[in-house]
């Protein structure tokens, strides 16, 4: 996949999400594009983030299941997890997804180049291999490096007791005590998971609660979820020591409940740092802030020359925010000047049980902001697929602008939440209203009825709430 040119048009830098789409829609555009990946192709979500994390969940959703069977008159006795077999599950669903970009890479003719990256200027990047430097030349860089956990002071990563989400996917044996450390997308799927694997979890979180970017109504339907499967959660709190003594490791927990937790593993899911500090940025006049590149709504930086995509462009730290980031800085590059980016209608998806979808304001922002509100709500024990399937928690709740009809917000918990948030996604997308949702006519029986029923509840035309 490497020719012998150094001169190209574009390289990308990283061949996540954001990179990979980037490069191939260059490609598309009649660019000369070349990628640099220092690892694995597919980057950080299809090797060890997105994919094989939900792989992992698929698994621990159906040992759920098969747990229930006898409510749907089956008879399936103790099932139990194989914990090796889940892992190689796991990660062989990374690694054809990784061959897959790698497929679709050379069936656009673009070069991939193995190695670290870094800037000799603003058009020139030294890429460093066992076999040696190479110096590649472009007119256009797109950096897409993407980011990495973040420790915490005193809960350092050792990768044997304090742990972060790449550790979490191949531990040895599913630990008896686990401590999660920050409750936002990847801390709930950590604790949801382990969980239903055996482990007694703790989840502790500094905000007063948990998934702290979603509405208050989902974050306490998710606590009781959690809290009835005997998830130990602690909101408004920290870890603010550690020691190891005969019984283990034991961690100091201060907040509204203040306890020590001895734990066999400590997950930390804090944060994340882009991955900047190895590009020699000052050589290519780049600048940061608060460790993140600064860019405008099409992805260029304070470089003309040079863009970026993705974690390292700073939030939403999501893999479909980098994609269309990726595509949005290629065609700028080829002078089809497209639409800028614009992230107050991207979806955001939790994969747990109950699982999350969300967009646009919660209820509390948009109050906060001035809105005056009217919410519609649509419990999903009221909705007939959702009994079928016994999957009954949660509900779909419309954040609406009272005077105009207008779409603020919409916020899903519960059965097929991820799909289901896309449909208000497109209808935001092209200023439809509550009511246009309320007066299309949605399939029954069907989950995505509850979408409708909502909207309807938010315009006072609800039948069956």
């Amino acid at each position: 996949m490497e020719s012998n040119s150094t001169k190209y048009d574009v390289i990308v830098v990283g061949s996540g999400p954001g990179g990979y789409v980037a490069a191939i829609r260059a490609a598309q555009l009649g660019l000369k594009t070349a990628v640099v990946e220092r690892d694995k192709l597919g980057g950080i979500c299809l090797n060890w983030g997105c994919i094989p994390t939900k792989a992992l969940l698929e698994t621990a959703r159906l040992l759920d299941e098969m747990r229930h069977a006898d409510e749907f008159g089956l008879v399936c006795k103790d099932p139990k997890p194989d914990w090796s077999n889940i892992v190689k599950r796991s990660r062989g669903t990374a690694e054809k997804m990784s061959k897959g970009v790698e497929y679709l890479l050379k069936k656009n003719k673009i070069d991939v180049h193995t190695g670290f990256a870094s800037f000799e200027s603003a058009t020139k990047l030294k890429v460093e291999s066992k076999e040696g430097s190479k110096t590649f030349e472009a007119s256009n860089i797109i950096l897409a490096t993407g980011a990495r956990p973040r420790p915490l002071p005193g809960l350092e990563f050792d990768k044997q007791n304090i742990i972060g989400y790449h550790e979490a996917m191949v531990l040895k044996e599913i630990p008896k005590r686990l401590l999660i450390v920050g409750a936002g997308a990847i801390g709930v799927e950590f604790a949801y998971f382990y969980s239903v694997m055996g482990s007694e979890v703790t989840l502790v979180e500094l905000m007063d609660q948990i998934v702290p970017v979603e509405d208050a109504e989902v974050a306490s339907t998710l606590e009781r979820s959690f809290v009835k499967r005997g998830i130990n959660v602690l909101t408004g709190s920290k870890v603010t020591s550690t020691k190891k003594d005969k019984k283990g490791w034991t961690y100091t927990i201060e907040g509204k409940k203040g306890k020590e937790v001895t734990a066999d593993v400590c997950l930390v899911a804090t944060g994340v740092v882009a991955n900047t500090e190895k590009l020699n940025l000052e050589k290519a006049g780049l600048t940061l802030e608060r460790g993140f590149f600064k860019v405008d709504n099409h992805m260029k930086t304070n470089v003309p020359t040079i863009y970026a995509i993705g974690d390292c462009a700073g939030a939403p730290l999501l893999a479909h925010s980098a994609s269309h980031e990726g595509i949005c800085a290629a065609e700028t590059i080829a002078g089809k000047n497209p639409p800028g980016i614009s992230h107050d209608n991207v979806p955001g998806c939790t994969y747990c049980h109950p699982q999350i979808g969300s967009v646009g304001l919660t209820e509390k922002k948009a109050r906060e902001a001035g809105h005056d509100v009217k919410i519609g709500k649509y419990l999903f024990r009221a909705n007939g697929r959702a009994v079928a399937a016994g999957e009954t928690d949660g509900f779909v709740k419309f954040v609406v602008d009272a005077k105009y009809g207008e779409i603020l917000g919409c916020h899903i918990i519960g059965p097929g939440a991820p799909e289901l948030i896309g449909e208000v996604v497109l209808g935001r997308e092209f200023e439809l209203t509550a009511e246009s949702f309320a007066r299309t006519i949605h399939a029954h029986p069907t989950l995505s009825e509850a979408v409708m029923e909502a909207a309807a509840d938010a315009m006072g035309m609800a039948v069956h709430v």
